[in-house]
């Protein structure tokens, strides 16, 4: 069995990782399997793509389709274009596809042109918002697909709702979690923790990127102000993605409580994670893992792709709502907040479960050189 995998936007990395180590322990027990890593360049500079790469293990990419920037329809084509190519040149038995981002859409309908089957990794998940890309994505994806990994019983439902035959759903679980199992013995305090005197259980973080939350600027201006005091004089910790920075420099946007830092490295950004008082974001998979730490969390969405975060975990949605914001952040810090629970199989053991399943779809093919 030949495995191309492919991973392009710095959520992918983390989804990729334990799934390179679950391959490698089948090899080292005799199986008859290999991969070829494939990087889109979706996510290309070294702050959201290499150092990544470094601190997880990932091996250098058998190809970098060095896909950056442009719009998504631009980028989608561009990946599309050079990934066919890829294809042509290194048939696998199946392509592997990650998460929601363009690169999983394009390599999708780009592999399915070719004939070529498709294993989609977290296939099921829905927000219900079309305004989302990565709806779009998800849909797309899962539409053409040929074998449906999940993350829990909502994305089987969806899945079965949309028609997909029951054999063709594996649940497996969330190699999210796999990764951060893997890594909770070895992460980093970041360079300017103790620079800015910050204490464990006594800062917030922040994650904003979502065009409706960052691209209108007194939006953002608003938003980063009622946080800001919301939280009183407790430190908020902001690692700025690329396109927050750019509203936030060019329009010049201040604050005097808010640590407003560059992108940290998987190992540094966890640390944070897991000695926050209380996490505050618009992104999907950092509420998987604050579940899992037993963080709270609120999410500054109206829906969310990973409602067992909402149902079972320690999260919770506010949308644009200042005053909910401020109502659920003083309950954060009076200590007044659900503990939660761990959904099923987040157990650290996803990836050897996709490598099993995997194994045994493709059992008849052998390796050629």
């Amino acid at each position: 069995m030949k495995i191309t995998l492919i991973a392009g936007a710095r959520p992918n990395f983390m989804k990729i990782a334990p799934i390179i180590k679950a391959i490698k322990a089948a090899q080292a027990q005799g199986e008859a399997i290999n991969y070829r890593l494939v990087h889109t360049g979706q996510h290309y500079d070294k702050k959201m793509s290499g150092d990544f790469f470094e601190q997880l293990g990932i091996p250098e990419p058998d190809a970098n389709l060095e896909c950056g920037g442009g719009s998504q329809a631009e980028q989608t084509a561009a990946i599309m274009v050079k990934f066919e190519k890829e294809l042509q040149e290194n048939r696998p038995s199946v392509v592997l596809v990650v998460g929601d981002v363009t690169s999983t859409m394009a390599c999708t309908i780009t592999a399915k042109k070719l004939c070529v089957d498709v294993v989609h990794v977290e296939a099921g998940i829905r927000a219900g918002d079309m305004t989302m890309p990565e709806e779009v994505n998800r849909i797309v994806t899962d539409s053409i697909c040929d074998y449906f990994f999940t993350t829990s019983e909502l994305a089987n439902m969806q899945l079965l709702k949309n028609g997909v035959s029951k054999d063709k759903i594996h649940f497996v679980g969330n190699t999210m979690i796999d990764t951060l199992y893997q890594n909770l013995g070895r992460l980093n305090k970041p360079v300017f923790y103790d620079e800015y005197k910050l204490q464990e259980k006594n800062y917030f973080l922040a994650t904003l990127h979502r065009p409706s939350n960052v691209d209108d600027p007194e939006k953002l201006a608003t938003l980063l102000a009622a946080i800001e005091e919301a939280a009183a004089d407790i430190p908020i910790v902001f690692p700025m993605h690329p396109r927050t920075r750019q509203i936030i420099d060019k329009f010049k946007i201040k604050s005097k409580n808010i640590l407003m830092i560059d992108p940290q490295g998987y190992l540094e950004f966890i640390y944070l994670v897991q000695h926050a008082k209380g996490i505050i974001t618009d992104s999907g998979g950092i509420t998987e893992e604050a579940t899992v730490l037993h963080i709270p969390c609120l999410t500054l969405r109206n829906s969310t792709e990973r409602p067992e975060t909402v149902t079972l975990g320690t999260n919770e949605l506010i949308g644009d709502d200042l005053f909910k914001l401020k109502l659920y952040l003083r309950k954060i810090i009076e200590g007044n907040w659900k503990n939660g629970s761990v959904p099923p199989l987040w157990d650290g053991n996803t990836s050897v479960r996709i490598i099993d399943a995997l194994s045994s779809i493709y059992s008849s093919e052998q390796i050629t050189a």
